[in-house]
């Protein structure tokens, strides 16, 4: 029962990753989409190189999103590590997510308003999978104590429920002198 306990515990702290993880993400999208957008139609800039833009200012702001509010109580000895695997994975995520819109735009010809929005939100959803599993991997690592305090708590609380403690009868004098 307490394997089903721990199981349980683990899931729920996995959902609320995955949720913190999203809502910083959803606003990120906002963030990459809104300036995709801005850049595309008040400049001349081709449509991947203002994707390109948008996706390095939602790098950023995502950034500050997951190390303050999703993964703030991950260890945080390693600040410069944290930031090139984050900078690093980004990178890759980057790639990713404009090398879906650079197919549909240079491959296919799909450059509408409306296609490179369809195929941008697409190329961040490719990438946002790849960069769950990176951040959490590699970049916002879990404190190792983290992990042992819970171990021990689940193993505690399971003992205590599997049964009371028995109080220990006392040995004589004689008896520690004879083990002796």
């Amino acid at each position: 029962m307490s394997g089903l306990r721990s199981l349980r515990s683990r899931l729920r702290l996995v959902y609320r990753e995955i949720a913190k993880f999203g809502a910083v993400g959803a606003v990120g999208v906002l963030v990459n989409i809104g300036v995709f957008n801005l850049v595309r139609h008040s400049t001349e800039l081709q449509t991947v190189r203002a994707s390109i833009l948008a996706t390095v200012v939602s790098i950023a702001f995502n950034y500050l999103g997951f190390r303050y509010f999703t993964y703030r109580d991950r260890d945080k000895a390693g600040r410069t590590r944290e930031l090139s695997l984050f900078l690093f994975f980004s990178a890759i995520g980057l790639v990713i997510e404009n090398g879906v819109l650079y197919l549909a735009t240079y491959a296919f010809g799909w450059d509408s308003q409306l296609q490179s929005n369809v195929f941008k939100f697409a190329g961040i959803g490719v990438a946002t999978l790849f960069r769950f599993w990176s951040y959490r991997t590699w970049v916002f690592r879990t404190m190792p104590a983290r992990g042992a305090v819970e171990q021990a708590e689940s193993f505690l609380t399971g003992a205590d429920r599997r049964a009371p403690a028995q109080p220990r009868p006392k040995r004589s004098k004689a008896d520690a002198d004879k083990s002796s």
